[in-house]
């Protein structure tokens, strides 16, 4: 027998069945009672004399309506059997509940309690006095608006004493036209709607503790858009807005050069006047110049000089450039003590301004630049900027016996030489290099061109963070040059840029491969496995894209050679230079990009040509090995694998890795759809990246 509930809620202490409209005054006045009584002995009395006046009164159906007399005849007939019950507790019947005795302080279940849990149970809970008389006044208030005759459980037969619930039925009287009328409109009835009951509350997610926003000042020779030669402009371009985005305050100070893109920056102008660099005996006059590049807050640095540091035609490639970029070093940190700026974090790239570390702790800081920390990120250990003693006499160092030392910037090499890159590495807080393995090869495996000893020594403030690519740039869903744009879920349309890419370059139209190499002409990106790989690819019966130039006329004059020599052949076409829309239609037209270098700190190529679904064929180096995983032999899960990696720096490793991505594409094409489909969910994007450096930034910053 379900328990009718009773207690904290409606304060009726009458028995299961009984209507809440039809109570009498003294039932009223007994509910009253229950309400102030202040003790269990009171309320215990006030409920008895409740219990009494409610075994007088008739018997109401589940809808507050009147039941028929003989239904009230027999209710009164078996009051006093009722009362006895609530007295000594029998022995439960199967399927039937006992109703305890004194159930004025029993909590009141809610709907979604009662169909989970037995009402004994409940009923035998015991409350506080005090806490129950305050939880009264308001369920009162409950109980008017909500009477119990609504509850469903309150409308079947069960709800009542087990006597009536057989004998109830039969006893009713077809002579009451109400009362048979009313069985019909039960349904009619709006039942109370019955809460689910709340699901246990999850255990918190891992949330990061929050932390400052950081002032972040780059300090950069290049940054893509405006000045761009390599790989070292794309990082600072997308670091930038990376860590922007994540909150920080971030400012970029360049060279103001004369051959910068200008149309690409807006709001150009002039915020300091009059910097004075000190400069050999001298100082030297410059002019601060603020932009926005893409959003991101950009100071130019333009020397007044003689020298004309930046106003030539070219960004390298010069005799002075050692020092060119040291007075723009030292101009960069004259600019942020004399403007009253004290970033938290300044950050600078390659030898060009490794010697912002070397200033702020042998000038800056006795001027009071007690708050920045420095990071210095090497992006390519192949040039250092190693010089002599001018580099003291020009900025001011002057004392040769203490940075001639190889504790500071003596070349481990050059015992009378200096280099820029180790002071680099001696004063900043800490130093990254652009992949892992790249930090592991420079350090143990003699790619750090001399400068093993020094990172050693300073081998707790190394590591490396591999690069990211800018997705809002490098991304075939939105690319705007590409003619087609595509996706993970829409990637048979890359095969239209392939036909626009064979249209443009005039190539034959068939269903070849298309083997591509986009980059720099440098003897680092393996040029004699290039140059070998065109004609393997040919050999195989597939084609081959070449787009890339070399600042070394005599590497230029070689694949001129070579262009010559196959411009006939429609199954290969050789670019030699560089065309930004050429370079996105090949990455989103090509099937494979090879990528044989001789060494690579981190690469974007192969970065770049998995998000277009092109499959990487690299060679297992630098940061080429912690981004490219080999489809057959590589441990890691299958849906990680995402192109084709070799090991030797020969013509056989090359074919070994070329061989097997040609032959999937042409005999398992249902395989290589899913490898590129692995390489298009990879995620090389800044988020990572951008984490990690700020990681690096809490590291060392002043607390």
């Amino acid at each position: 027998m379900a328990k009718k509930p009773t207690g904290s809620k409606q304060r009726q202490t009458a028995r299961p069945g009984v209507a809440d409209e039809t109570r009498k005054p003294n039932e009223e006045a007994a509910t009253d009672a229950v309400v102030d009584a202040s003790s269990p002995t009171e309320a215990a009395l006030v409920d008895e004399s409740a219990n009494a006046a409610a075994s007088r009164e008739p018997i109401g159906d589940d809808s507050g309506k009147e039941s028929p007399p003989e239904t009230r005849k027999a209710s009164k007939a078996r009051s006093p059997r009722k009362a006895s019950a609530r007295k000594r507790t029998p022995a439960p019947e199967p399927g039937v509940e006992v109703t305890p005795e004194d159930d004025s302080d029993a909590p009141d279940p809610t709907p979604a309690s009662l169909a989970q849990a037995p009402a004994a149970s409940d009923a035998t809970k015991i409350q506080d006095p005090q806490e129950t008389a305050a939880s009264h006044e308001p369920d009162l208030e409950a109980s008017e608006q909500a009477p119990m005759a609504e509850h469903p459980e309150d409308a079947s037969p069960a709800s009542m004493s087990p006597e009536l619930a057989w004998e109830t039925p039969e006893e009713s009287s077809p002579s009451e036209p109400a009362a048979m009328e009313a069985q019909p409109q039960e349904p009619e009835v709006e039942p109370i709607q019955t809460q689910e009951p709340e699901p246990a509350p999850e255990p918190p997610l891992y949330q990061a503790p929050s932390r400052p926003s950081l002032f972040i000042v780059h300090i950069t020779p290049e940054m893509a858009s405006v000045a761009k030669v390599g790989g070292l402009a794309d990082v600072v371009f997308g670091l930038t807005r990376e860590l922007a985005i994540r909150g920080n305050h971030v400012e970029t100070i360049l060279p103001k050069y004369a051959s910068m893109r200008y149309d690409q920056i807006y709001g150009l102008h002039e915020v300091y006047k009059d910097l004075w660099v000190p400069w050999y005996q001298g100082a030297i006059h410059c002019t601060v110049y603020f932009g926005f590049v893409h959003g991101r807050k950009c100071f130019f640095i333009e020397p007044h000089s003689q020298d004309n540091f930046f106003n030539r035609h070219g960004i390298y490639g010069f005799k002075d450039d050692i020092l060119r970029y040291a007075f723009f070093s030292r101009a960069a940190m004259e600019f942020l003590w004399k403007s009253g700026k004290h970033p938290d974090i300044i950050h600078c790239h390659d030898w060009q301004t490794a010697l912002v570390p070397v200033f702020l702790y042998e000038f800056y800081q006795a001027l009071g630049m007690t708050h920045p920390r420095v990071c210095l990120t090497i992006h390519n250990f192949a040039h250092q900027g190693v010089t002599g003693n001018e580099l003291l006499n020009a900025t001011g160092l002057h004392r040769p016996e203490r940075f001639f030392d190889q504790t500071r910037m003596g070349d481990n090499r050059h015992r009378n030489a200096l280099n820029m890159l180790k002071g680099g590495i001696v004063y900043s807080n800490f130093v990254t290099t652009v992949s892992p393995r790249y930090a592991f090869e420079t350090k143990d495996q003699g790619q750090g061109f001399g400068l093993e000893p020094t990172l050693h020594a300073h081998h707790i403030k190394y590591g490396g963070v591999v690069n990211g690519i800018d997705y809002d740039v490098w991304n075939p869903e939105i690319d705007h040059h590409i003619p087609v744009q595509y996706g993970l879920d829409s990637i048979e349309r890359k095969y239209d840029d392939k036909r626009a890419l064979r249209h443009r370059l005039m190539l034959a139209d068939n269903e070849k491969a298309i083997v591509a190499f986009i980059g720099r002409l440098d003897p680092q990106k393996g040029l004699d496995l290039v140059r070998h790989a065109i004609f393997y690819t040919l050999e195989r019966g597939a084609q081959f894209v070449l787009l890339g130039s070399s600042p070394d006329e005599r590497i230029n004059a070689d694949f001129w050679g070579l262009k010559r020599m196959l411009n006939d052949s429609p199954d290969c076409h050789l670019e030699i230079g560089f065309d930004e829309d050429l370079s996105h239609l090949i990455y989103a037209g090509a099937d494979m990009m090879l990528v044989p270098s001789r060494f690579e700190p981190c690469g974007l190529t192969q970065l770049i040509a998995l998000r277009y679904g092109t499959i990487p064929v690299v060679r297992a180096v630098g940061g080429l090995a912690d981004t490219v995983f080999d489809k057959d032999h590589s441990q890691r899960p299958l849906h990680e694998r995402n192109g084709y990696v070799f090991k030797d720096y020969d013509n056989r490793g090359l074919e070994s890795a070329l061989g097997r991505a040609i032959d999937c594409y042409d005999d398992f094409p249902e395989h290589f759809r899913e490898l590129m489909k692995n390489a298009m969910r990879s995620d090389y994007s800044w988020n990572i990246p951008g984490q990690d450096y700020l990681n690096i930034y809490d590291y060392i910053r002043d607390v």
